[in-house]
């Protein structure tokens, strides 16, 4: 098991959250699964930067991005170099402490 801990963000999960997911598992869905809801508009296509995390901690632990990914984060708020696409993150075997930006994009929720 790998432990995610999420940082507090202010809409999302205000007291900060701590999730064990298997490795091999999808960062996005598996936070999804324990009550972290972070948007993303583009149902997970990578098509958008809703999902935008900034890896704090396990960054290297990560598959690299391919360039897609990387054109997107361009365009995402609050970019720094450890930013991911969370929809794309396959979890490894390093724990992760993540950072949801306090900011999409996005105009509308899509209450997902």
């Amino acid at each position: 098991m790998v432990t995610v801990t999420v940082l507090p963000h202010h809409e999302i999960c205000p007291e900060g959250a701590t999730v064990e997911l298997n490795e091999g598992d999808n960062l996005l869905e598996g936070l999804h699964e324990h009550g972290v809801k972070i948007e993303h508009a583009c149902d997970m296509s990578k098509a958008c930067t809703t999902c935008h995390v900034v890896i704090r901690q396990g960054f290297d632990s990560l598959e690299e991005m391919d360039d897609i990914e990387a054109d997107l984060l361009d365009r995402a708020w609050g970019l720094e170099p450890n930013s991911r696409l969370s929809c794309q993150c396959i979890v490894a075997d390093e724990n992760l402490t993540i950072h949801i930006p306090k900011y999409t994009l996005n105009h509308a929720k899509e209450n997902h």
